[in-house]
């Protein structure tokens, strides 16, 4: 498995332990993301991720139940998938067009992807009632690398504006306010 895959899987295994502890009562619960609910940051990754891999890279992911009546079963299916393209090397190293750059298949992953994940696991937590600490050595991984493409990211429309936070917030909050949250 290469880097690239392993840390897919230690972001994807937190995320799933998140939506495994899902209470049923709690799929509605307002999440932090504007108007969606639990169940909408599930359907989220399960929406975007599999049309992403098949409009720029040409690859299937194979589906699973629908997020409306099995949200953990929904992103089980993705995630095995998506394991499967990352540990199949000539497909997780196979090219990538997307607007205008050139990436390998498992960088894009890690980079569009699994960072995605990563941040929804945060916003799925808040919105179920769960344990919402990150890991921090993913938590000062994405700080850093993110921080300098400040302009990039609000211009992308991706991020909300940044919110103020004290100056010796951890790194966790620091993140959480780049990206718009209100920790």
């Amino acid at each position: 498995m290469s880097g690239y895959g392993a840390r897919f899987a230690r972001v994807a295994g937190e995320f799933g332990r998140r939506v495994d502890a899902v209470p049923a009562s709690a799929w509605e619960s307002l999440a932090p993301c504007e108007g969606w609910v639990a169940r909408d940051v599930v359907g989220h990754l399960v929406e975007w991720v599999p049309a992403f891999l098949r409009t720029y890279a040409g690859i299937d992911v194979p589906g699973g139940p629908a997020v409306a009546d099995d949200p953990a079963g929904a992103w089980g299916a993705l995630r095995s998938g998506l394991q499967a393209v990352l540990d199949d090397a000539s497909t997780a190293s196979s090219a990538l067009d997307l607007h205008g750059a050139r990436y390998v298949v498992e960088q894009a992953v890690d980079m569009f992807v699994t960072s995605d994940v990563f941040l929804h696991t945060w916003d799925l937590a808040r919105a179920a009632g769960l344990d919402e600490r990150l890991d921090p050595d993913e938590v000062h991984r994405m700080l850093a690398g993110i921080e300098p493409m400040d302009d990039a990211l609000r211009q992308s429309g991706h991020y909300g504006p940044k919110v103020a936070v004290p100056a010796d917030a951890d790194e966790q909050t620091r993140l959480l306010a780049f990206i718009g949250r209100r920790p």
